[in-house]
């Protein structure tokens, strides 16, 4: 499942006004923009359409004869079916105790009439796009929730099975690998629903006080900041912002490190000899201080993306190891997603130390038991890591050679004795200490290869270990 922000083409607004000139007004705005917008002239009928048909989002007048708005939003709140569906109040009204009764009974927003259309537009699209980054994580949470039992059962059932046993010794690196992007996901989730209470509602005042000058600089700024896709260590950012220092301190600018700093978290990095000019301007902090506002907006949702786009695959792979068919019937597989199944699941184990290179051919999908392969490709990960002392390099190469297919697995660890070479396909043969091995991982590995008429075979010196799975192309 993947994250996507919401198509506009589809996005159903319920538009709320008992002035016949507004509703015609905002449909008409609303429409041009590929909305699917429904028009009601009161509260009733307001509520009503809303429960037989869920909108995405509702524009709301408050002064209404017989309900006024703050009553429709209180009861499509206590409504399951709406309650979770974005109220913006737009109305004359600007005092501000009526804009905090507003957002008391559950409103997202607040615009004062007379609008401006790109205020307007803007708005919606901020909070659509806030209400599917959360749906998305809702549906992320189920699927770990999901993906949780499934692993619970499987190993209810397959407690004593070498899968198993690998996998438990993976479950902490696991966990680190989906709480990792959780928390950046809900940090991020907090951002930007501080960011919608606290500056959105400011946002038209300030831009307004600012001069056509500054508001240059502000679009010049947010430009810059929001099309930055090249990513940088903290060492080189400390780099660059003491650059950026030495550039300002020589122009006599106030505050150099101060907005040094803030220009790199922005991801500002070089080049500001256009921006100078904005830093002697009496507005200059309202100006950067409003762009560092709408840079840290679109940086939460990039970290949302990444996150869940992480988490996502972590979960796949999750789904996919632990996925057992009962049937036992071969199917079409590729066999390079299984194996990135298996590194995907070894990350914690990998990036600490171990440089992966993959020297992947081109391979046609064969006739295979994916879930048994699998096994022979943790199996072989694994005793590759431990033989390294999970420091070194793990290259993985594979190739199509006429009707077979080879894939080879090579550490530069230790390498294995030549009289112990015979016996390491022997079940419960082992060189690891007491309790950390059974002797039948390899052991497995050999039946399930064969059990694919295929062949293993290992060669090993000091320095390079490789074992080679052949499978026939059938």
């Amino acid at each position: 499942m993947t994250s996507t922000l919401p198509n506009t083409n589809r996005a159903n607004i319920l538009v709320v006004d008992d002035t016949p000139e507004n509703l015609r007004l905002l449909t008409g705005i609303l429409s041009e923009k590929g909305y699917q917008v429904r028009p009601v002239p009161n509260g009733k009928l307001a509520l009503s359409a809303a429960q037989k048909i869920p909108p995405d989002i509702v524009l709301l007048d408050i002064m209404m004869p017989e309900m006024d708005g703050y009553e429709v939003c209180q009861q499509l709140k206590d409504c399951e079916v709406t309650k979770d569906v974005p109220v913006i109040f737009i109305s004359a009204i600007n005092d501000v105790m009526d804009k905090v009764k507003a957002f008391g009974v559950g409103g997202v927003d607040f615009i004062t009439k007379p609008f401006q259309v790109e205020e307007v537009l803007a708005r919606i699209e901020t909070h659509l796009k806030i209400c599917s980054l959360q749906q998305t994580l809702q549906e992320k949470n189920q699927d770990l929730a999901t993906a949780i039992h499934q692993l619970q059962a499987t190993q209810e059932h397959l407690v004593q099975s070498e899968k198993m046993a690998a996998l438990g010794q993976l479950i902490a690196g696991i966990a680190h690998e989906i709480n990792t992007p959780l928390g950046i996901i809900g940090s991020s989730i907090n951002n930007i629903a501080n960011f919608g209470d606290e500056f959105l509602e400011k946002m038209p005042q300030i831009f307004q006080e600012l001069s056509e000058e500054s508001q240059a600089y502000f679009l010049t700024l947010l430009y810059r900041a929001t099309h930055q896709e090249t990513l940088f260590t903290s060492k080189e950012k400390r780099k660059f912002k003491q650059k950026l220092t030495g550039v300002l301190m020589a122009e006599s600018v106030e505050n150099p490190e101060d907005i040094a700093d803030t220009l790199v978290d922005m991801e500002i990095y070089e080049n500001i000899e256009n921006l100078l000019p904005l830093f002697k301007l009496p507005d200059w902090e309202v100006v950067l201080n409003t762009a560092y506002q709408f840079a840290s907006f679109k940086k939460s949702i990039s970290l949302i993306q990444r996150a869940t786009a992480k988490s996502g695959k972590v979960v796949f792979a999750l789904k996919t190891y632990a996925h057992f068919d009962s049937k036992q019937e071969k199917v079409q597989a590729n066999l390079h997603d299984g194996i990135e199944t298996v590194l995907t699941l070894y990350q914690n184990q990998l990036k600490h130390g171990i440089e992966v290179v993959k020297n992947y051919g081109d391979l046609p999908k064969i006739m295979c038991y994916p879930d048994d392969l699998n096994q022979v490709w943790t199996n072989l990960v694994h005793n590759a890591l431990q033989a390294m002392d999970y420091k070194g390099i793990l290259t993985i190469e594979t190739q199509q050679e006429e009707a077979n297919i080879f894939l080879k697995f090579t550490d530069n660890g230790k390498g294995i004795p030549p009289e112990v070479i015979p016996k390491i396909f022997q079940p419960f043969f082992t060189t690891k200490s007491a309790g950390e091995g059974s002797g039948l991982g390899l052991d497995i590995v050999r039946k399930i290869v064969e059990k694919h008429e295929g062949t293993i075979a290992v060669a090993s010196v000091p320095g390079q270990t490789t074992f080679t799975v052949s499978l026939p192309i059938y």
